[in-house]
């Protein structure tokens, strides 16, 4: 008893921050409450209605969409690819590159800002929503190819050499026998990515500065001001932008919660 008392007080406490987040985009009045109380006296939804009507919000959602699917698959697939050669290859030069995947990610990407700007610069993407989905895959893959490799790595060797027995390529093992096994993996490695890329602020925000290329946590930004803040739009466009992610998890759940051994033994 005194555990479940314990564990629903520590949840509550995680989810305070979220449901004052709720509270605030649906009262009146762009204050933020001193209280921590989550009673509602007069709802509305007119932050909402002007965050929807705002311009080029629909563009912005779209650039949004548009870079975190671009990422997702770009980064899966290569992800995909390097991580298994990884696991079940041996060729100069492996232990090293695994060795600079992980001293990368040592570092945060905000280090890179100024050379990846100069980068952009000279290939001419800046303001291009390409451009920044060259980023963002590139910053992604390492984790995903580590998270990868070691799923790879599990997956037993005998199926892989049953498949090659009955004539199978070294192509058609890989696509039909090691991706189906890994949908667990590469569930929480396409979640990663698009949440990556669809919450990301600080890179989008320096290499973009036209309106209607912006890609919504640059807009949140925008309610953010150096006198005085938004906050019910803020919070509205927040739960507005945190929905898409929400729903791409629920989809994938029981991907992410299905084991290895049940695709292993299916015939």
């Amino acid at each position: 008893m005194a555990g479940h008392l314990f564990l629903s007080a520590a949840t509550f406490l995680t989810l305070l921050p979220v449901l004052l987040v709720v509270r605030k985009a649906f009262t009146p009045g762009h204050a933020f409450a001193a209280d921590l109380g989550l009673h509602v006296r007069d709802l509305t939804l007119v932050h909402f209605r002007q965050v929807l009507s705002a311009p080029h919000v629909g563009r912005q959602a779209l650039n949004s969409l548009a870079v975190a699917a671009a990422t997702t698959v770009i980064g899966v697939f290569l992800a995909c690819t390097a991580a298994y050669a990884f696991a079940r290859f041996r060729f100069p030069g492996r232990r090293a590159g695994l060795t600079a995947f992980l001293v990368v990610q040592m570092f945060p990407a905000t280090l890179l800002t100024i050379p990846i700007y100069v980068i952009l610069d000279h290939l001419h993407l800046l303001n291009r929503l390409s451009g920044l989905v060259l980023v963002y895959a590139t910053t992604a893959i390492p984790f995903c190819v580590w998270m990868l490799k070691g799923y790879f790595e599990t997956i037993p060797r005998d199926l892989e050499d049953a498949a090659r027995i009955d004539g199978a390529s070294r192509l058609g093992v890989f696509v039909r026998i090691v991706l189906p096994l890994s949908r667990p993996a590469l569930a929480v490695t396409a979640l990663f990515s698009f949440m990556t890329a669809w919450n990301e602020f600080i890179l989008a925000e320096t290499f973009l500065s036209r309106e209607d290329a912006y890609t919504l946590p640059v807009v949140l930004a925008q309610y953010v001001g150096q006198r005085t803040t938004e906050w019910g739009h803020f919070a509205a466009g927040a739960l507005l932008t945190a929905l898409p992610v929400m729903v791409l998890f629920y989809a994938l759940q029981k991907h992410l919660v299905a084991g290895l051994t049940a695709g292993g033994v299916k015939g």
